[in-house]
């Protein structure tokens, strides 16, 4: 079997994502074969295995820092939160159903088997083992059959590190605190502690790591310092981080949606030098954007009502009326056609017949239990993007079909683009959207990543505001993404103890 290690966290968002990518890439530059793991994860951004089948993004990433094909068994289980109080349930990269907080809880300890299966089957396929934590091993509410945190680390012998947060302040209690909630069994598991996101001179916590190390007994074993890095965020509490305002020629405003989803799309635009992208999420910040982009949502028929209660679907619709550029991506796009149907209650709505779109583009959707999980790689040939050569997936539960022939009653067969009545992907790898002068709809997810596309809009947008041709390139971001995962792990091998990490990797400490 393969050794292992795991990183907790004090709590949310203290970057444990990131470092067990990092720790993923110096395994791999060190020769080791090695996969993430994470048994449980909660976020809207998602992606898909070239199997079909669906995993999320953060063990994506990891999968790239080690090398590795994404593969749903680094994630077997996949919360997807639909509500405040309920989530869909992706088991193995499949839906197995929307459920309750409650009843999720109450039956989680029958898949430590899927959970185990996953991991073993991982490790005796791979050196080292790197297991992500969730939220925070300390939280008692939720420590009955665990099996994300300390539950996992037993179940699999796992030894942990602990990281916190700096950035926030607070990170010696965090870890104090943390490490003393625990049950002594669990506190012999911690190894080593990790100061996450340090801004400043590293001396000057010289005298409050003597005292955590003398009280805990537990080394800390690396004081890693904050970094600007272009990688994925795992869920949309990064999107508080987002700007609001920029000072670029080109503004774009994308919508805010409450059950936002795969926001990461949008990253390769906010990379080009030309184009500002902000994040709106009431009408008084809608401005008077060049274009407008509604993103992916988990809950289309919620997010669309939401829209209208707080005014910015109006303000969407003025919009497009003076010709500004509107772009829907996934659920996006279902929300700029006529009208949609959830006829099963498949959205957690109950059942909805003919839900009001915006009416922007000729298409319904009706929504059904099967989810759509492809990856798609071609040439896009309608719209304003016409021409970009993309490396995307699609990840959705609605079929969108050209209004008329909705209307007929013919929903067999889902097409892409009302206007040249053809499949979505045809067999010469062209890629289509349903496109309507400045309106443009997709189901694609990551069309901007290849840059082509982003290059594309940045192009159109500037001639429309009498601007000159950008002379930026975007680069590929998966070309991107290596040279980043390279630097993160550069930053990660320079503040961390490798030494004492391999001992507990080898179980020698």
């Amino acid at each position: 079997m393969a050794g292992s290690i795991m990183i907790q966290g004090t709590m949310s968002n203290v970057g444990k994502s990131l470092l067990c990518a990092a720790l993923c890439r110096v395994l791999r530059q060190d020769g080791y074969s090695c996969a993430p793991f994470k048994s449980q994860n909660m976020a809207l951004n998602s992606g898909v295995t070239w199997d079909g089948l669906e995993m999320g993004r953060a063990q994506i990433l990891q999968a790239a820092a080690a090398g590795a094909e994404p593969d749903v068994r680094m994630n077997p289980i996949l919360l997807k939160p639909s509500s405040d109080t309920g989530s869909q349930v992706i088991i193995n990269g499949k839906a197995a159903g929307q459920y309750s907080a409650r009843e999720y809880f109450t039956q989680r300890k029958r898949l430590i088997p899927v959970i185990l299966e996953a991991y073993e089957s991982l490790a005796r396929e791979h050196d080292v083992i790197v297991i992500e934590g969730a939220g925070s091993p300390a939280e008692i509410n939720l420590k009955k059959d665990d099996i994300v945190n300390m539950g996992l680390a037993e179940l699999v012998d796992a030894p942990v590190l602990l990281a916190g947060d700096i950035d926030p302040g607070g990170v010696f209690a965090q870890l104090y605190g943390t490490v003393m909630l625990l049950e002594e069994r669990e506190r012999s598991r911690i190894k080593g502690l990790i100061i996450n996101k340090f801004r400043g001179d590293v001396s000057l916590l010289g005298p409050g790591i003597v005292m955590l190390e003398e009280r805990l007994g537990i080394p800390v074993t690396g004081v890693i310092p904050w970094m600007n890095l272009k990688l994925d965020d795992e869920d949309s509490m990064a999107l508080d981080r987002k700007i609001r305002r920029h000072d670029r020629p080109v503004d774009i405003a994308v919508i805010r949606f409450p059950r936002i989803s795969n926001f990461t799309d949008l990253d390769a635009l906010d990379s080009h030098p030309l184009l500002g992208v902000r994040y709106v999420s009431g009408e008084d910040e809608f401005g008077e954007p060049d274009m407008v982009i509604l993103p992916g949502t988990k809950s289309t028929l919620q997010d669309l009502r939401w829209l209208r209660e707080c005014g910015i679907a109006e303000r969407i619709l003025d919009a497009a009326s003076e010709g500004r550029y509107i772009l829907g991506i996934c659920g996006g796009y279902q929300m700029l056609g006529a009208s949609l149907s959830d006829p099963d209650g498949t959205e957690g709505m109950g059942p909805v017949l003919n839900e009001r779109g915006l009416g922007l583009l000729p298409v319904t959707t009706l929504f059904r239990a099967d989810k759509t999980l492809r990856r798609v790689q071609g040439e896009i040939r309608e719209g304003y993007l016409a021409g970009s050569h993309v490396n995307g997936y699609e990840i959705h539960n609605g079929i969108t079909v050209a209004q008329e022939l909705s209307e007929a009653g013919d929903t067999d067969r889902e097409w892409g683009s009302a206007d040249c009545g053809t499949d979505l992907r045809d067999m010469a790898g062209v890629i289509h959207v349903c496109a309507r002068g400045s309106i443009c709809g997709t189901y694609l997810h990551g069309l901007f990543d290849s840059g082509e596309a982003a290059d594309a809009l940045a192009k159109r947008l500037a001639a429309k505001k009498g601007l000159p041709e950008p002379s930026f390139i975007s680069p590929d971001r998966k070309l991107e993404l290596e040279r980043q995962l390279d630097t993160l792990a550069e930053v990660f091998r320079g503040h961390m103890d490798m030494e004492r990490i391999y001992r507990i990797i080898e179980r020698r400490q």
